[in-house]
């Protein structure tokens, strides 16, 4: 058994050490359940055989299912990187945790290789509506892992570009999707190349001044939905959004203090939705993106953004109770490792149209804060019981 998962399961199998324990041991947990989650799709496309290997499960009700199996390859690592990508930017841990970054590292720039080069057996098809949005993911973990992006030769770096050049032909959706062309414009931003400003502007200021639905939440388009969309998808973007075109631009100043408004009350509403068990409201589209619906929370926690009523440690634990309450269900995973869908185990009904195996890797989202280091408050200081155990206790 590799090592990381040895320790992993010793974790999960002897719960009592958790009581109490270190912040050490606590991050060492998170490290266990991300390196489960997202090994199989990490190391099989750096071996350029995630196409050959991964298998794509699509549910009954699936509109496409040549398209979705297509496009489920790139769903999966750019979801899999937006995830991870801070905690690839970072430095330090215990020696085994230094090891594991450097194999993932390796990893990383394997895999983005193979995904952007037209010869290769594991390119990823990058036009079309599905891939813009999964384009914008991996958008996003570049401009998470400003070390991945630099640690990329300049072949690979030139087919990125042409990768997500190719997602301009593509007009978005009405909705979420006006910021996925903003996000991928945002990373040109970010590292000096030609953008276009207009991509921006547009999902920008829609949702500052059309969407904003009160009380911490957006539409989503036209009209509000009651799911986690703010969470998976438009806070986190928007915030990531405005961070990256900073540094070119100011032309979005007037929109900050609203936002970190915004951002912070939503941040309240994710941490007060879980309950003492870890469990958390099972609403809306996409519930079988399982630990992706904490996004916004965990990206906040990164920041260091999180609202004065939100103490780190007390959100380091709600989210802890998440990834244990839905993570450690085994039907949760085939037998070779790779997400099942549904939310707590093995539940296919519980799927969208849209959705297949690659999809389930936004789940990996939840892990943003391994990108602060081990010193961080957000690991060392003392355990908090986070609103719903302050009010109702503990479940044990």
């Amino acid at each position: 058994m590799n090592k990381y998962l040895l320790l992993f399961s010793l974790l999960i199998l002897f719960p009592t050490v958790l009581a109490g324990q270190d912040a050490h041991d606590r991050r060492d947990l998170w490290l266990g359940y991300m390196d489960e989650m997202v090994r199989p799709v990490m190391e099989n496309l750096a071996n350029e055989r995630l196409k050959e290997v991964m298998p794509v499960e699509l549910p009954e009700n699936s509109d496409n299912p040549e398209h979705r199996t297509e496009v489920a390859y790139l769903e999966a690592f750019a979801r899999t990187l937006s995830g991870i990508a801070p905690w690839l930017n970072s430095d330090g841990g215990s020696e085994w945790e230094q090891e594991l970054r450097e194999e993932y590292r390796q990893w990383a720039i394997r895999a983005t290789e193979h995904a952007v080069n037209p010869t290769g057996n594991d390119y990823m098809v990058w036009e079309g509506g599905q891939p813009l949005v999964d384009a914008s993911f991996f958008a996003l973990g570049l401009i998470r892992s400003p070390w991945l992006w630099e640690a990329l030769n300049e072949e690979t770096q030139q087919q990125v570009r042409e990768a997500l050049l190719s997602t301009r032909t593509t007009v978005p959706v009405y909705s979420n999707w006006i910021l996925f062309s903003g996000m991928i414009e945002a990373f040109f931003a970010k590292y000096d190349l030609p953008y276009d400003p207009v991509r921006i502007e547009y999902g920008m200021r829609t949702f500052m001044e059309n969407w904003y639905a009160g009380d911490g939440m957006f539409n989503d388009g036209e009209h509000f939905a009651m799911d986690y969309y703010n969470s998976y998808v438009i806070q986190p973007y928007l915030t990531n959004i405005m961070e990256a075109i900073s540094q070119e631009e100011r032309n979005y100043e007037w929109y900050s203090e609203d936002l970190e408004e915004i951002t912070q009350r939503y941040a309240e509403i994710q941490e007060r939705s879980i309950a003492a068990d870890g469990s958390f409201p099972v609403q809306g589209r996409s519930i079988v993106y399982r630990t992706g619906a904490y996004h916004h929370l965990a990206d906040m926690a990164l920041r260091v953004q999180l609202p004065e009523s939100l103490e780190p440690a007390q959100v380091r634990e709600a989210l802890t109770a998440v990834l244990r309450r839905t993570l450690e269900n085994p039907q949760n995973y085939t037998e070779q490792g790779w997400l099942t869908i549904g939310l707590n185990g093995h539940q296919p009904e519980l799927a969208d149209f849209y959705n297949n195996t690659g999809s389930l890797y936004i789940a990996s989202t939840i892990f943003l804060p391994l990108g602060l280091n081990a010193d961080h408050p957000f690991w060392t200081d003392a355990d908090r019981p986070w609103t719903s155990v302050k009010i109702w206790g503990t479940q044990e």
